[in-house]
């Protein structure tokens, strides 16, 4: 199923739902008349790639807790998304246990104390990984979207990066600034 006339807006996937509510994935979805599902393919700590230690600002080695899922709308893969935690705040919560989390990560962050105030984005297009072509079941000549999403706190700590890779044919990522 294809997804070519959705804006991506990131705003709802930042915000902590209440209890017994879908996801935000899933709220989605339904609102476009399909089914949204994530399954979670990797939990644990890892030494995280340059650019996202850089972005919670550790020192290269330092590991985090890693949550990789497959994102999928009507059973169909559509985004590789991994989340990183630094390993100071996941340890010892469902942050790091292989299971779904009642509420969702950013239920569970607000929980912890960890609000997002501010979010920072990089976008970039670029050709896919052998493993991401077969993930996403791409064509030869077809690229992705490489999302990498910094959340801070009101006091500017990183306390989440997450990288997204989806196929960018079609894809609208829609962006609200507040000036002043």
């Amino acid at each position: 199923m294809s997804r070519e006339h959705w804006a991506e807006d990131a705003e709802p996937y930042l915000r902590p739902v209440a209890t017994g509510e879908p996801g935000a994935w899933q709220q989605e979805a339904q609102q476009h008349g399909h089914r949204g599902e994530q399954q979670l393919t990797e939990v644990g700590e890892v030494v995280p790639p340059a650019r996202v230690a850089r972005a919670l600002r550790i020192s290269g080695g330092t590991p985090v807790v890693v949550r990789r899922r497959i994102i999928s709308l009507d059973g169909k893969a559509t985004e590789l998304t991994d989340s990183y935690y630094p390993a100071h705040i996941a340890r010892g919560t469902a942050l790091a246990e292989p299971r779904k989390i009642r509420g969702g990560a950013v239920t569970l962050l607000a929980e912890l104390g960890y609000v997002g105030h501010a979010r920072h984005e990089e976008v970039m297009a670029r050709e896919p990984s052998d493993g991401e072509r077969t993930a996403l079941a791409l064509d030869d000549n077809e690229w992705v979207l490489d999302v990498c999403r910094l959340v801070v706190n009101a006091d500017d700590e990183p306390f989440e990066v997450t990288t997204m890779t989806m196929p960018a044919r079609g894809r609208t990522l829609h962006y609200i600034a507040k000036i002043g």
